[in-house]
């Protein structure tokens, strides 16, 4: 399997065993055969094939029941194969999880029709100013009768221009962070444009939209009026382990793929596998996925049995096996040599997709912060 059980079957429950399963029956039935899209107009038509073929195969569905320790498991196996599946899992947790939170009866429906492939989600909160410092979001949503104009841009937004519905994050009362609020904005609503994609090293559907006095009703707004920020955090903190999970299958395919070359490839008359400095470069890359495995599977088990944050786990575990996946990944690369940085080889398709999974969600330095924050907290208290 793509994913192995038996290092962090601790942190499982019996039901996830199928779930693996049934994740990696996915991978090797459909996703194996599928080719990686090669610019962004492919990827944008792979990723729509994706998100609906998921949803039939039920893959979405831990994602509504708020097993995270299910969103981790999926990931994996779904990074292992298609860094493009696994960003479309990503993309419809962070749309809908923030509407099984907060959301009305309709919104809670829509949530619903995502977690079936329907509708398509996207997570609007990055600005041309504002990335990790949300107070500085310039976006704005004024009151207006019986409710909300909105003006501003957003940018590096993955599913910009593909999305059937974003959540919005904008500022009720302009520059004053503690008004931001959330809204659900359906991508056929007036005033809402698609400026232009951004293209990727790797493909993936990543665009920049803009607000220009986009009306939506009171209705449309995601739990209280100045409690967006709030639910936003919420959101990333309970799906931030879910990117180390990410990273955790593209260095498990790498250490696969350059584990299966060194013992094919002959130099020196014997097998790469043969040589101690390979040999110490498959098992730094071993330790590294097992501990970040390790890591990735405690802050999953710690939300799923209750704990209301999970700050330090997640940013513990999002830090240590997004770098680690790069290093692996790096790994791989200069075991397979040469055919490594061909773009027909899967491990230069690992080495384009990984790097992003250290930036988006909150950067490594910031979430070093974050864990330093709750390491000093106690002791400063």
């Amino acid at each position: 399997m793509s994913v192995d059980l038996k290092p962090i079957r601790a942190f499982l429950e019996p039901a996830h065993s199928a779930l693996a399963e049934k994740a990696e029956a996915f991978g090797r039935d459909v996703l194996a055969s599928r080719k990686p899209p090669e610019n962004d107009v492919d990827a944008r038509s792979e990723a729509r094939a994706l998100v609906k073929l998921m949803g039939e195969a039920g893959l979405f569905a831990p994602i509504q029941a708020q097993d995270y320790r299910g969103c981790c498991l999926l990931r994996e196996a779904l990074s292992f194969h298609s860094p493009l599946a696994d960003a479309v899992f990503a993309l419809q947790a962070l749309g809908a999880t923030p509407l099984f939170l907060s959301g009305t009866p309709l919104q809670l429906a829509l949530a619903r029709e995502a977690v079936t492939g329907a509708e398509m989600g996207a997570f609007a909160m990055t600005e041309p100013e504002a990335g990790t410092d949300a107070h500085a979001m310039a976006c704005v949503a004024r009151r207006d009768g019986d409710g909300y104009v909105l003006n501003g841009v957003k940018t590096l937004i993955s599913n910009g221009g593909l999305a059937d519905f974003y959540v919005v994050f904008a500022a009720v009362e302009r520059g004053n962070p503690k008004s931001i609020s959330a809204f659900l904005v359906d991508s056929h609503t007036a005033g809402l444009e698609f400026l232009r994609p951004l293209v990727m090293a790797a493909p993936h559907p990543l665009g920049e939209i803009a607000f220009r006095d986009c009306r939506v009703p009171e209705s449309a707004r995601i739990g209280r009026e100045g409690e967006g920020l709030k639910l936003a955090l919420s959101t990333l903190d309970r799906l931030r382990a879910t990117v180390g999970a990410a990273a955790c299958g593209m260095a498990a395919r790498a250490l696969g793929e350059a584990v299966g070359h060194a013992l094919t490839r002959r130099q020196f008359g014997k097998p790469l596998a043969d040589l101690q400095l390979v040999q110490e470069k498959i098992a730094r890359m071993a330790i590294r996925l097992r501990a970040s495995r390790l890591l990735v599977y405690e802050a999953a088990w710690e939300k799923d049995k209750g704990a209301e944050r999970v700050t330090l786990e997640s940013g513990m575990a999002k830090a240590f096996a997004t770098e680690n996946a790069q290093t692996v990944v790096d790994d791989a690369i200069q075991i397979l040599g040469g055919r490594g940085v061909l773009k027909e080889s899967m491990v230069d398709l690992l080495y384009r997709s990984v790097r992003a999974l250290r930036i988006y969600e909150g950067t490594t330095e910031i979430q070093h912060l974050l864990v330093a924050a709750q390491i000093l907290k106690p002791v400063k208290a």
